[in-house]
């Protein structure tokens, strides 16, 4: 059945990326096929243990984890406390027992197994309308002159003060959950922001994100090696999808 006009109004302008986290290759197979019936996902990919999802996820950028919260060696459970800035997330588990932890991680949904899709359906609308408030009402304590089309500086708020940062003096950005922390030549602040308000707010000529949760400015850039650069002493890990983006950003030879 195609979609209203309403329906597809709220449809983000790309699929999300979802990655799905289970060990039971059956499990990983329906909900796959749930994501490839539902037009606003994208099956971007498939782990078969925790371990291997935390590789996959230091490398690479998802919208939406499905996971499995049982599998041997590294639970999911543990596998989200192991990462700093995890994408919205779903458990998907057989038992209801884990449900307190679900909420102390503050995870999107929590569905049991044997998965329905009425019920998957469920889950991802309410995923795709916190994903489409953050990014439609996003709120950030970053501030710039837009009557400047290339600006200089930038007003960030820190402990309620409105501080100057210029942007010649930003080393990198780094996600730090609801935070930034923005890494400059006199000072390291810590803001509230987004790395996507970020990625508006800083001039792009200047600033090119490499990483899920870095942004770096490239003439700081000394190094780069396999999978990481280095900017004063920092290694700063480089994800597959960004790494072409920043090899066509640098003035090399």
């Amino acid at each position: 059945m195609p979609l209203s006009t309403t329906e597809t109004d709220t449809l983000p302008a790309a699929p999300l990326r979802c990655l799905v986290v289970d060990d039971d290759p059956i499990s990983v197979q329906i909900v796959s096929n749930c994501i490839s019936n539902t037009p606003f996902l994208e099956d971007s990919g498939a782990c078969t243990s925790a371990i291997e999802a935390a590789e996959v996820l230091r490398t690479q950028a998802f919208d939406v984890l499905f996971l499995d919260v049982e599998m041997p060696l590294m639970s999911g459970l543990d596998l989200l406390r192991a990462l700093p800035d995890p994408p919205q997330v779903v458990l998907i588990t057989s038992s209801q027992s884990y449900a307190v932890q679900a909420f102390e991680f503050a995870v999107a949904d929590y569905l049991l197994k044997p998965l329905s899709y009425p019920r998957f359906l469920q889950a991802a609308n309410k995923v795709l309308e916190t994903i489409t408030a953050q990014r439609t009402t996003e709120a950030t304590d970053v501030l710039t002159l837009p009557a400047d089309s290339n600006p200089e500086f930038t007003f960030v708020k820190v402990d309620n003060k409105l501080v100057r940062v210029d942007f010649a003096d930003v080393f990198y950005v780094e996600a730090l959950g609801d935070y930034v922390h923005l890494v400059t030549s006199r000072s390291k602040l810590i803001v509230y922001s987004t790395m996507r308000a970020i990625e508006e707010k800083f001039p792009g000529q200047r600033f090119v994100r490499v990483h899920r949760s870095f942004i770096i400015n490239i003439d700081y850039v000394q190094s780069l090696e396999d999978n990481s650069l280095l900017i004063k002493e920092k290694y700063i890990p480089v994800g597959q999808t960004y790494m072409r983006g920043l090899l066509q950003r640098l003035n090399k030879l």
